[in-house]
């Protein structure tokens, strides 16, 4: 069964270029000419943080904030975009400085909590019933900072919550085992499954598989796809690529592995990812040295090798492949795989 396939990314990938070690080097784009870009570049989907659809919402009633994402979908129908999905940002608040959903601090989990409604609500008024959450601070420095049995628990409250707020929408956990935290709570895709046994409606909670996530936790991404597609769980993906396990870097889909790439292609597709109306997601950096003017290569480039990475995985010899199998000739396989790349 073949998949679909239509792409997607966040704004927050067209970038100054700023990091922890030096300042922009890029000016600054304004939203609305970026989703004048995304047709150009070959993608139909935009994906939010709450913020980057109603900045400042901290400062704003219920009623401005749906009125301001109002006003955003009728800039997406302008330029034909569809929203994937809402993120709550919950850590770069001073109040979610040791997490939101986890904090210690009784005051600090109530605003992640209304930050989170009003996330849902930004979502409905965008035109999409799909919220992920991206668990940032939701983890600790050293182990003995907070207890994890109540961490996860009111981490599956606050999934709860927004599940009972509106019953039309569908989470999405977004796994990842560390940084900006040293540990976090939900690290793995299988520890995302889990999670959402926790509530009342597990049919609601998903996830969104990062390659680099997937890296960062020493294990491999297609893997980690398949394992979330046999539970029926694989609802988007982030595609990039990464050098080994260090920091998140976001490179491009595929510019450091190409097998690694080409495994992710081929699950994807083999299991008819996308046919459910499921988006691929990129979320990758453009390097620091691109000039502004060729600053968005990074997404066409990865939307590029992803497809010529989907006519090489189908132009693959099936029977061959199950003979060798069935023959337990790995060796043949293997050799199999690095010639159709490298043809």
């Amino acid at each position: 069964m073949s998949g679909t396939f239509r792409f997607s990314f966040g704004p927050w990938n067209i970038h100054e270029g700023a990091d922890p070690f030096g300042p922009a080097v890029r000016e600054t784009i304004v939203f609305n000419e970026k989703l004048a870009m995304y047709k150009k570049l070959g993608f139909d989907g935009v994906q939010f943080h709450d913020d980057d659809a109603v900045p400042g919402m901290n400062n704003l009633t219920p009623e401005q904030i749906v009125r301001e994402a109002k006003s955003v979908k009728d800039k997406l129908d302008t330029h034909g975009l569809t929203a994937e999905f809402v993120a709550p940002r919950l850590w770069e608040d001073p109040r979610t400085i040791d997490g939101g959903y986890t904090s210690n601090d009784p005051a600090c989990r109530e605003y992640a909590l209304e930050r989170s409604r009003r996330c849902v609500d930004i979502a409905k008024a965008l035109g999409t019933k799909n919220i992920v959450l991206w668990l940032a601070r939701e983890g600790t420095y050293i182990r003995e900072a907070k207890d994890s049995f109540l961490a996860v628990t009111r981490i599956a409250e606050a999934v709860q919550m927004m599940l009972d707020y509106d019953k039309d929408i569908r989470i999405m956990i977004e796994s990842k085992p560390n940084e900006p935290m040293d540990h976090t709570y939900i690290p793995t895709i299988g520890h995302a499954i889990a999670l959402g046994l926790m509530t009342n409606s597990p049919d609601r909670v998903g996830c969104l598989i990062e390659s680099a996530h997937a890296l960062l936790a020493g294990l491999d991404p297609s893997d980690e796809m398949g394992y979330s597609m046999a539970h029926g769980k694989l609802w988007s993906v982030h595609l990039n690529d990464q050098n080994g396990m260090k920091f998140d870097q976001d490179k491009s889909f595929g510019s450091v592995d190409l097998r690694r790439a080409l495994n992710q292609v081929r699950v994807l597709d083999e299991h008819g990812f996308g046919n459910n109306g499921e988006w691929v997601g990129l979320d990758v950096k453009a390097m620091r040295t691109q000039k502004l003017e060729v600053s968005t290569k990074h997404l066409s480039n990865s939307r590029t090798i992803f497809l010529k990475l989907l006519d090489v995985s189908r132009s693959l010899d099936h029977k061959k492949i199950e003979k060798l199998r069935a023959e337990r000739d790995y060796e043949e396989l293997d050799l199999y795989i690095m010639e159709s790349l490298i043809r």
